[in-house]
């Protein structure tokens, strides 16, 4: 994001970027904030002050780090802005398949949540998931039918992991799941930045006749700490039309693009 850009970004979308980029890089330097948001080192040190107030960073002299001092986890507070258009419009299409009478997987994430989104309307659903956000959404639909994993809480975004979870799954015989990916490659397959997440999501794609990766298509071409799975164990992979069409030939017939409004 540049100076010309900054001056029109809002209060919240300031400091949803400036959570993206200490969660990325694990610091951000004020002076190079005031830079590139174009607004003074006091409004940025005022932005910086909130997140450490809120637990998100800690102060440094002339910045911020990550808690912890290293990239972690991009959270939801982050996640749920970025890309929303293209994660609607990937929702939609990937749901166009469910049917009343269905149940359905849910992983954790903003992708994901937006599947939700689009499935709540559809009659006599049954509903797994192991994010506390889909179910709390899920949870105000008339007459559902839902199943919430237990498990440690990974609080950033909403997720429950570890062997209960995992166990949770197994116990399931779904006809569909939807997955999210913080990485896509054609090579490396789906990897993910946790790796207490990773079991969970194998007993997910086990436990469905049909598994769909949604993910837009800034995932695509890179990879992450650890392997969830190859591409050819999962059904279907959906993303959005801006990932190029060379690239999306590495994929194969399994990959959907949709298109979305700009």
């Amino acid at each position: 994001m540049n100076a010309s850009a900054g001056g029109n970004v809002s209060v919240q979308q300031r400091r949803v970027e400036i959570i993206r980029q200490l969660h990325r890089d694990g610091y951000v330097e004020a002076k190079k904030l005031s830079g590139e948001f174009g607004v003074d080192t006091s409004t940025i040190r005022r932005d910086l002050d909130v997140l450490v107030r809120s637990g998100q960073a800690e102060r440094t002299h002339g910045g911020a780090k990550a808690v912890g001092g290293a990239a972690l986890d991009v959270p939801y507070a982050v996640k749920e802005f970025e890309r929303r258009q293209q994660k609607v419009a990937i929702a939609a299409h990937a749901t166009a398949r469910v049917r009343e009478g269905d149940s359905v997987v849910l992983d954790s994430g903003s992708t994901t949540f937006q599947v939700a989104m689009a499935l709540r309307n559809i009659p006599d659903l049954t509903f797994i998931t192991n994010d506390l956000r889909i179910a709390t959404l899920l949870a105000a639909v008339p007459d559902v039918r839902l199943f919430l994993a237990g498990g440690e809480l990974l609080n950033s975004v909403f997720t429950l992991t570890g062997p209960r979870a995992t166990e949770f799954f197994s116990d399931f015989s779904a006809t569909w799941a939807f997955l999210g990916a913080d990485a896509l490659d054609s090579e490396a397959g789906i990897t993910n930045t946790n790796t207490r997440e990773v079991p969970v999501k194998r007993a997910m794609i086990e436990a469905a006749s049909t598994s769909i990766v949604v993910a837009d298509s800034s995932k695509f071409e890179s990879r992450t700490l650890a392997r969830v799975a190859a591409l050819d164990e999962v059904d279907h992979l959906v993303t959005d039309v801006g990932l190029d069409t060379a690239i999306a030939a590495k994929y194969g017939s399994r990959l959907e693009r949709v298109d979305f409004e700009q």
